[in-house]
């Protein structure tokens, strides 16, 4: 494949150094336009590429132009960016749509692992336009398209793209199939669209885009001209119908008749004359055939009246056996209706005494139901009672307490006021001073105490 592409790309020197772009001023090297790191890949894009084990791996290993090509020839299958199925936008929305391109990423495509790859060795022009010319398959011319829209100066993609807007090459550019156009088609979808399925090619400046599209509408694209066959002229005298003329089937050609030949009718003549020699020869036994048949025709004469006989006996004694079947009949109706009603007076015994089984089980379980909540119901006023006398003797102790309190009070008030009035009794040179108010209502309150005590 390698050799097929050195001697193509050897047979087109003159029509690179004609087709390419101002291929006088630069030359072979071949400019670049934009980010020279990223080649204006979409971010998420480029990210899958780098991290693919594809790339890495196995487009390591490739260090020549011509085994890149080798490899989008055996490889690349679509020019989308995704592989079919392995990016689902569906129902995103805001920033991670598949709208901006960016959310969750997928399998990136191998066609554009080789594009990036193409980048990677720094292609010349004379490579660029090998691409594009290249005559073993479409994708490789599809790639080397999608290259110039990436890297090359807007205003140089129409000098690139104006020989190949006519070109009907087909290809098939949806993962999965499904979406064929021409390569006419997708150059100038590449020049008048900004979107290409989930990603988006760098943009335009507007002057330069404007210029593109007038020279888009001044150049519409031709429409492949059918080749009409010459009708016949018609002859005079007959009139000419409107339907196609409907062509022989390949089964029956025009020169064969439809009559059966001369042949058929020789087998025909050949099958009788054998069949009159049969004949002739086996009279005999045609005698033979024929008083058997005869005797077998009587013996089922013979049989047909054996039978009509007996049939005309069984019908008299059948009437009698049916009168006996009736009377049996009636009588074991007769005794398989008292059978039922046997039946019938057992099952409803048997309905009554389960129905009555019943109620009893009811009734012991409302009655259980009933003991349960009247233990219940005991149970809760006792605890109810409990709790009063809990509380009773707790408020019984805090009186109890409070009235020993007082009852200390008093006994040191009164062992105080013995002091005072031993002390008064000794300084009886001093005036007798009189108690003060206080003391006597403290001195009633334990007068009171002592006798509620009593």
């Amino acid at each position: 494949m390698a050799n097929n592409t050195v001697a193509a790309n050897q047979q087109q020197p003159q029509a690179v150094s004609r087709i390419g772009p101002n291929a006088g001023k630069h030359g072979n090297n071949l400019p670049l336009w934009g980010n020279e790191k990223t080649m204006n890949l979409n971010p998420m894009v480029l990210t899958n590429v780098l991290s693919s084990p594809y790339f890495k791996v196995q487009l390591y290993e490739l260090k020549t132009y011509h085994e890149v090509v080798d490899e989008i020839y055996f490889k690349v299958t679509h020019v989308e960016p995704w592989e079919k199925g392995s990016r689902k936008t569906a129902g995103q929305t805001g920033m991670c749509g598949g709208v901006r391109g960016v959310g969750t990423g997928g399998i990136v495509s191998t066609a554009f692992c080789l594009l990036y790859k193409l980048f990677s060795i720094k292609m010349t022009r004379k490579q660029v336009m090998g691409l594009i010319t290249h005559n073993d398959s479409p994708y490789i011319r599809a790639l080397g398209f999608m290259y110039i829209r990436y890297t090359q100066p807007p205003a140089d993609l129409v000098d690139w793209y104006d020989g190949f807007l006519d070109d009907e090459e087909e290809l098939d550019v949806k993962a999965g199939g499904g979406c064929v156009m021409t390569i006419g088609e997708m150059v100038r979808s590449f020049l008048t669209k900004l979107e290409w399925f989930s990603t988006l090619f760098p943009r335009i400046p507007v002057p330069v885009q404007k210029l593109i599209d007038t020279q888009m509408k001044a150049r519409p694209r031709k429409v492949p001209e059918k080749v009409e066959e010459p009708e016949e002229p018609p002859a005079e005298g007959r009139r000419r119908s409107r339907s196609p003329r409907p062509t022989p089937s390949p089964r029956r050609t025009p020169q064969r008749s439809r009559s059966r030949g001369p042949s058929f009718d020789r087998e025909l003549e050949r099958e009788r004359d054998r069949q009159r020699k049969e004949r002739d020869s086996g009279d005999g036994k045609g005698e033979e055939r024929e008083r058997r048949r005869s005797r077998s025709a009587d013996r089922t004469q013979e049989r047909r009246e054996r039978r009509r006989s007996r049939e005309q006996k069984d019908g008299q004694g059948g009437v009698e056996k049916d009168r006996r079947k009736d009377r049996e009949y009636h009588k074991d109706g007769g005794s398989e209706r008292e059978r039922s009603k046997d039946k019938r007076s057992k099952g409803e015994a048997e309905d009554r005494r389960q129905k009555e089984e019943r109620d009893e089980r009811r009734g012991h379980r409302e009655e259980r139901k009933a003991r349960r909540s009247s233990r219940s119901a005991s149970r809760e006023r006792r605890h109810k009672k409990s709790i009063k006398r809990q509380v009773h003797e707790e408020s019984r102790g805090g009186a109890e307490e409070k009235e020993k309190s007082r009852k200390k009070q008093c006994s040191r008030e009164g062992e105080q006021r013995a002091h005072k009035h031993s002390r008064s009794k000794e300084r009886s040179h001093r005036p007798r001073e009189p108690s003060n108010g206080k003391d006597q209502g403290k001195h009633r309150e334990c007068k009171m105490s002592q006798s509620t005590e009593r």
